[in-house]
């Protein structure tokens, strides 16, 4: 790999580390199981295993590494739920985390706009719709 398509892949991956905080912060500020440092790392070991699955094994194929970063991190997510009597807890820490990935691996292929715009919806759907579900919503402008 040349010196400058590895600037590139770093380049890549603060931002995926940088939207794995952005992805984080909602659930570090709500102490929840995974918070920034958990969200930091999906985010950053799904980048960095896209962009080896894509560019230090030329002409291997891809999305092997893909199908078994979903894998891996659905068992992560599983490691935060807990069940309390019959009612399971913490399944949107779970989702956020496989979501963070998604958003690791788009960086990785170099969809950086598409991870982008999804860190945002995820950071939406985490922030505000958790709001508006409880009756809290924000006021009308």
């Amino acid at each position: 790999m040349s010196l400058e398509l590895q600037a590139l892949l770093v380049f890549q991956l603060i931002l995926a580390v940088f939207l794995g905080l952005v992805i984080g912060m909602d659930r570090e500020a709500r102490q929840q199981p995974a918070g920034l440092r958990t969200h930091m790392l999906v985010s950053l070991g799904a980048c960095l295993f896209t962009q080896l699955s894509v560019y230090a094994f030329p002409g291997g194929d891809p999305t092997r590494m893909a199908a078994q970063i979903v894998v891996g991190i659905g068992f992560l997510g599983a490691g935060t739920i807990v069940v309390q009597g019959n009612k399971p807890h913490h399944l949107t820490t779970a989702a956020s985390i496989w979501a963070t990935a998604a958003v690791g691996t788009a960086v990785g292929v170099g969809a950086w706009f598409l991870a982008l715009a999804a860190s945002v919806l995820i950071w939406i759907i985490l922030a505000l719709v958790r709001r508006l579900a409880r009756g809290n919503a924000p006021p009308s402008l």
